[in-house]
C-alpha cells in the first residue's frame, strides 16, 4: 500500500510497503528540462579525465599559437644556427660542451648537436607547424566525409552505389605506403626536382596527401547513420511537406549526425599529428631548416645524437606522448558524455 507523498525540505519521498523511496539526486535534478547538448557538457564536466585532458590539449594549441610571441619574450628564434654563431658552446663533433646537452638557464632544453639549434623554440615551433597542419587535415576531411557519407546515406540509389565503391577503393590502399610515395610526386607537380621546394609547397602537398585517404572511415559512419534517419518519421513529414533534399539534409539530418563528426574528430586529429610526424620522420614531409615535431625525432635517431646526447629525444617524445594520450581520453570522453551507456 502506497501512503501520501511526504514533502520535506523541497525533495519528495513515497513510501511504499512501509519502507521510503529515495528522494532525487541533486545531479539528477540538474538534467531535467536541459536539451541534448547541455546534458553532454554537464555529463563532460562530470569526467574528470576529460577535463583534465582537454585542458592539456588546449595548453598544446595555446603553445603553438603563442610560439612567436613566447620565442620573443625567451630572446631567440629556431632557426638560429648557435654551432656557427657560438661554436664555443661544442665540441669538435657538433655535440654541446656542457652536460645533458646543454641545458642551462640560458638553453632551457639544451642545443641541438650538429646545426645546435635552441631545443626549446624548435619544439614550440615544431609542435606549431605539425598541429596546424593536422589541424587543417581534420578540417578537410571530415567536410569531405560530411558531404559524400550523409549525401550516400540520404539519397541512395546510384549516388550511393559510386560514393560506397570509391570509399571501398580509397580503403583498400594501404595508407602509409600511400602517403611515402605520393609525397615526392605531388611536390614535381609544383617544384622542378632540381628547385628547392619552398615550404608551403611542402605544407600542401602534406594536406593533400593525409586528405586524399583521410575521409572514408567518417563518411562511412555517416552513410549508416543517414540510412537510419531517412526511414524516421520526421524526415518523412519533411518529404511530404515538400522540403527538398538539400533543405532536409541540412535543417534534419546533420542536426543529428553531429555526435558521430565530433567523437570521430577527436580520434582523428592525433591520427594526424602522428602520420605527419612519420612523413617528416622520413624525410618526405618538412624539411629544415624548418622545425617539425617529427624532424625532431628523425634528427635524435641520428647516430651522432644517439652515441653522444640522448637527452636530445626527452623534450619532444614526452611532449608527444602527452599530447597523443590527452587526446584520445578526450575522444573518450566526448563519445562518453554523447553516449551515457558507452561509459565503462
Amino acid at each position: 500500500m502506497t501512503s501520501p507523498i511526504d514533502i520535506e525540505g523541497g525533495g519528495s519521498s513515497v513510501v511504499v510497503d512501509g519502507e521510503p523511496e529515495p528522494k532525487t539526486k541533486p545531479e539528477d535534478e540538474q538534467l531535467i528540462g536541459r536539451s541534448p547538448g547541455q546534458l553532454m557538457w554537464i555529463r563532460f564536466k562530470r569526467d574528470r579525465t576529460g577535463v583534465i585532458s582537454a585542458y592539456v590539449v588546449i595548453f598544446f594549441f595555446a603553445v603553438g599559437l603563442l610560439a612567436p610571441l613566447i620565442a620573443k619574450l625567451y630572446g631567440k628564434t629556431p632557426y638560429t644556427v648557435y654551432a656557427d654563431e657560438r661554436p664555443e658552446l661544442f665540441d669538435s663533433a657538433g655535440v654541446p660542451v656542457q652536460p645533458n646537452g646543454g641545458i642551462s638557464g640560458e638553453f632551457w632544453f639544451g642545443l641541438e648537436p650538429g646545426n645546435g639549434y635552441d631545443v626549446f623554440i624548435k619544439l614550440l615551433y615544431g609542435i606549431r607547424n605539425s598541429l596546424g597542419i593536422s589541424l587543417a587535415v581534420t578540417l578537410a576531411t571530415v567536410i569531405t566525409g560530411i558531404v559524400l557519407g550523409v549525401a550516400a546515406g540520404y539519397l541512395g540509389g546510384k549516388t550511393d552505389y559510386v560514393i560506397s565503391r570509391v570509399i571501398d577503393f580509397l580503403l583498400a590502399i594501404p595508407s602509409q605506403l600511400f602517403f611515402i610515395a605520393s609525397m615526392p610526386v605531388v611536390v614535381s607537380l609544383f617544384v622542378s626536382p632540381r628547385d628547392e621546394t619552398p615550404v608551403y609547397v611542402r605544407v600542401v602537398a602534406l594536406i593533400s596527401v593525409m586528405w586524399v585517404l583521410g575521409w572514408m572511415s567518417l563518411a562511412r559512419i555517416l552513410r549508416g547513420t543517414a540510412l537510419a534517419l531517412r526511414e524516421r518519421e520526421f524526415i518523412e513529414a519533411a518529404k511530404v511537406s515538400g522540403a527538398p533534399p538539400g533543405r532536409i539534409i541540412r535543417k534534419e539530418i546533420l542536426p543529428n549526425v553531429v555526435t558521430p563528426i565530433l567523437v570521430q574528430a577527436t580520434y582523428m586529429l592525433p591520427n594526424f599529428v602522428t602520420a605527419e610526424a612519420g612523413l617528416s620522420f622520413l624525410g618526405v614531409g618538412l624539411v629544415e631548416p624548418t622545425p617539425d615535431w617529427g624532424q625532431m625525432f628523425s634528427k635524435a635517431a641520428t647516430e651522432l645524437v644517439m652515441q653522444n646526447d640522448i637527452t636530445y629525444m626527452f623534450f619532444p617524445g614526452i611532449s608527444m606522448i602527452i599530447f597523443i594520450v590527452a587526446f584520445n581520453l578526450l575522444g573518450d570522453s566526448v563519445r562518453d558524455a554523447f553516449d551515457p551507456k558507452t561509459a565503462r
